[in-house]
């Protein structure tokens, strides 16, 4: 085959992954009503083709290669400028894999869990992974703020349906942060499409377009506001973190995993592939202000998930502050705290996918989220014991996980700023910020640890009554996530590969000429 006719396979093969979701939609709307375990089936079976499907185009995705790739660009609304434009690049090729691993096991670990409206169910399921991915793969900012948005409604209805007591409250404030930031990002991307309009004439939404824009340095800082709050709010940063937990307390548990696993990746993504670059002037004055927020998410958030009562809680609040070494990775522009974010997101979405899942389980058989009502889990359920300790070690980032990469890397990369700004005379704020950015580690340690020993060890307390250990399906669910820590955590190279050359890109497009100048190294080579 040549060259072209490869390329036209990976595009539709990745057109394959975006849509698969949506047609499994339309397949489970005409099942007959009762046929909830064929519905369930069908389903995971179609979960586990788009992931085979995203594997391979993850293995075929060569970071050597410019531009995108498994691209597909074709003209929409051509008045508006606006095209159907979807790509693989370094800056998605992770997320993509991450969303379509975790699908199955969303779905599988639903089983038992969702009794009620079934169909309706995995419908949202479906509706809400086609979202997510068409967010990460879109490349015309019409597009991709029509994917944003769509992921509002299935996870409106998941937690307002099947969420527990205080639902309504939940899924309200949910949708009023969102909605709130949303409408700043919309009212920012129509500014920037106009003046880029105004400069050249071509009414264009495309990422490539806009990236060439020559914004005026004083609107640079009101649209990089914009779709900073938009952003953070998704992510969620501090102080815009205070709908996370509500929603992840009344959530079901897929919907929890669909949260940490995928969702929350939608701010930070935004932030690396949109947010910043598109407004470079206003994202280097503005560095500081962002490592300063990660920082205090970081320490913020294991100061409250070390207070906490509430299981979902304790995990909730610990996504707060795992993901804020993500921001400052980002905010570092150094080539290894890039990649470090990048593997963060990853990994974190692994990891917190798993603990949801585990306390899923656990509330399936005892009913209750209060940590107090739990104690000596360890010698009733064994094996449940074991992949909880496992979890919770990867969580804490112990070396051969891939917990340990991600961060080992974001605070390398901001002692490598900090240290490169105090040689060239400047503060030493960045350096502090990456100081009190690992005594997280040590918090994160303190809380994770100290929920382990209370949840699994001392006392033996058992709510309602004996349970059974984990069962076969569980076990499976469990031994993937696992392996893919622990593959990640060992052998990241391959991850990183991908990853390098759109950090390297993020990182010209924001600091210039100066980051081509930079001594950073590619962890890769």
């Amino acid at each position: 085959a040549s060259p072209g006719s490869g390329a036209m396979a990976d595009a539709t093969m990745l057109n394959v992954v975006l849509w698969l979701p949506f047609a499994g939609m339309l397949a489970i709307a005409v099942v007959p009503a009762g046929r909830d375990g064929f519905v369930r089936g069908l389903t995971f079976w179609t979960m586990v083709v788009q992931f085979f499907l995203a594997a391979m185009l993850y293995a075929r995705f060569d970071p050597a290669a410019a531009g995108l790739q498994a691209a597909t660009n074709v003209p929409w609304i051509a008045d508006w400028g606006v095209s159907y434009a979807v790509g693989l690049d370094g800056y998605n090729i992770l997320l993509v894999l991450l969303t379509a691993f975790l699908g199955p096991l969303v779905t599988a670990g639903a089983f038992s869990a969702i009794t009620k409206q079934v169909k309706l169910f995995y419908a949202m399921v479906f509706l809400i992974q086609f979202a997510m991915l068409g967010t990460f793969l879109a490349q015309d900012l019409f597009l991709f703020y029509l994917f944003w948005e769509a992921m509002l409604i299935p996870m409106f209805l998941m937690i307002g349906i099947w969420g527990g007591e205080r639902r309504i409250y939940a899924t309200l404030k949910f949708f009023l942060y969102t909605a709130f930031g949303s409408i700043l990002m919309l009212a920012a991307i129509i500014w920037l499409v106009w003046w880029q309009w105004k400069g050249t004439g071509a009414l264009s939404f495309a990422f490539a377009d806009l990236l060439k824009a020559n914004v005026p340095v004083g609107a640079q800082f009101w649209l990089l506001g914009a779709f900073g709050i938009s952003f953070a709010i998704k992510v969620p940063m501090v102080p815009l973190h205070t709908w996370l937990p509500d929603a992840h307390v009344e959530a079901p548990t897929a919907g929890s995993v669909i949260l940490a696993g995928v969702l929350l990746k939608m701010g930070t993504y935004g932030f690396m592939k949109l947010g910043l670059p598109l407004f470079p002037d206003a994202t280097r004055a503005a560095v500081p202000l962002l490592a300063a927020l990660g920082t205090l998410s970081i320490v913020y958030g294991a100061c409250l998930a070390l207070v906490q009562t509430d299981i979902k809680k304790i995990i909730a609040y610990s996504s707060i502050s795992h993901l804020g070494y993500v921001v400052l990775g980002l905010a570092s522009l150094d080539l290894l705290g890039i990649q470090g974010a990048m593997m963060q997101m990853v990994s974190h979405g692994l990891v917190a996918a798993g603990l949801f899942l585990m306390v899923g389980m656990i509330y399936e058989r005892c009913h209750t989220r209060e940590l107090a009502a739990y104690g000596g889990l360890a010698r009733v359920v064994p094996v449940y014991s074991v992949f909880f300790v496992i979890l919770t070690l990867a969580s804490v980032g112990l070396p051969t996980t891939s917990g340990f990469t991600g961060e080992f890397l974001v605070l390398i990369g901001a002692f490598a700023a900090g240290w490169r700004e105090l040689q060239a005379g400047g503060s030493a704020f960045f350096l502090a910020m990456a100081i009190l950015a690992a005594t997280g580690v040590v918090l994160g340690a303190l809380y994770m640890l100290w929920f382990a020993q209370r949840f699994l060890f001392g006392a033996e307390k058992v709510p309602h009554g004996p349970i059974t250990d984990l069962g076969g399906r569980e076990k499976a669910i469990l031994i993937t996530l696992v392996a893919s820590i622990f593959w990640l955590g060992l052998f990241p190279e391959g991850a990183l590969r991908k990853s390098e050359p759109a950090a390297r890109d993020y990182q010209q497009l924001i600091a210039g000429k100066a980051a081509a100048k930079a001594p950073a190294k590619g962890v890769a080579r």
